[in-house]
């Protein structure tokens, strides 16, 4: 009997013995789970790649003397079940991010969310040197010519100036250059259609095309929101009166990489497909990315006499109806003449 009596109370030892270890595991687990992790106190960046488990990002998170206790993220992965949904990508552990918080960001793919801006009145060259600096882009368009680069959207034979819309567009890391481009084609495309849809009667607009060729020429001209419509006027009106547009930014746009900051006479009387001063008519493309606002603009230009406009010098100009008043402004803001 009171050998029996030793291994109930040797069971009961191992049993007490246990359950106090338990209970001592659940309490450093529970601890584990609400604490942040190291160095957390701080913003962080995790890259998960593609096919990682558990145990590599466990070993990332080591490596950046942020975990300890790694067993318990083991443990915690499969017993949420988490350990089976993990997504590659690029994780931001702000401060504060608990090791539990991590592991459910990473099963639920919640990446970061990088913002990459096309801006108005850019060129596609501008656009294309824009995405090669980015390290966050995916680089494949590479030393492709512009033909090829609009060859892989479906538009062989367009263009590529003025097709992508100017605004700021979400991605994650390694998102590539032609995922963007085709992106702000998209929305491009849908811009010109609707604002091509709404347009005004009586243009001298053959098509949506002539539409952003203008929308281009109107971007360049003003930054000022309140003259788009002006502007937009002024080129409509001269365009159904049979002149010329003798808009600067034209010829600057046909002159490439030979302009140097300076339009001079000689420049405007050179002829290129984009001299507004030498030809009549629109160019043959747009000059650069146009704004919705522009867009709009083009289509829906301000009633009005005005025929001329000229710069202020402060990003407003002065408009004009008759080329007396027009020379006038140019004495006083161009020349500095004052009458």
């Amino acid at each position: 009997m009171s050998m029996i009596r030793q291994v109930i109370r040797g069971v009961l030892v191992v049993v007490a013995v246990a359950g106090f270890i338990g209970t001592l595991l659940a309490f450093d687990y529970r601890n584990w789970s609400q604490t942040a992790l190291h160095g957390a106190d701080t913003p962080h960046t995790l890259q998960v790649p593609s096919g990682s488990t558990v145990h590599d990002i466990q070993r990332q998170l080591e490596e950046d003397g942020l975990l300890d206790r790694p067993i318990y993220l083991r443990l915690h992965a499969r017993l949420s079940g988490h350990a089976q949904r993990l997504q590659s990508g690029e994780y931001r552990i702000p401060a504060g991010m608990t090791p539990p918080q991590l592991l459910e960001h990473i099963a639920r793919g919640r990446v970061v969310q990088h913002r990459f801006t096309i801006i108005e009145g850019w060129t596609f060259q501008q656009l294309r040197a824009a995405l090669e600096a980015n390290p966050r882009i995916l680089d494949t368009l590479g030393d492709k010519s512009d033909e090829a680069v609009m060859a892989e959207l479906g538009k062989p034979d367009q263009h590529p100036e003025g097709w992508f819309y100017p605004e700021t567009y979400n991605y994650t890391r390694g998102t590539s250059d032609m995922e963007l481009l085709k992106r702000a084609h998209r929305a491009m495309k849908r811009r010109l259609s609707a604002a091509w849809e709404a347009r005004s009667d009586d243009l001298p607009l053959a098509d949506a095309y002539e539409a952003l060729v203008l929308a281009s020429i109107i971007e360049r001209e003003t930054g000022a929101p309140e003259e788009r419509r002006k502007v937009a006027g002024v080129f409509t009106r001269r365009l159904q009166e049979g002149m010329r547009l003798q808009t600067d930014p034209t010829v600057i746009y046909g002159m490439g990489n030979d302009f140097d900051g300076r339009i001079r006479t000689q420049d405007l009387r050179t002829d290129t497909p984009y001299n507004t001063y030498t030809r009549h008519g629109l160019p043959p493309t747009p000059i650069a990315m146009p704004s919705g606002a522009s867009l709009r603009a083009a289509v829906d230009p301000e009633p009005g006499e005005a025929m001329y406009f000229v710069s202020r010098g402060d990003g407003t100009h002065v408009f004009s109806e008759t080329l007396d008043e027009h020379n006038r402004a140019v004495r006083r803001y161009i020349l500095g003449m004052e009458e």
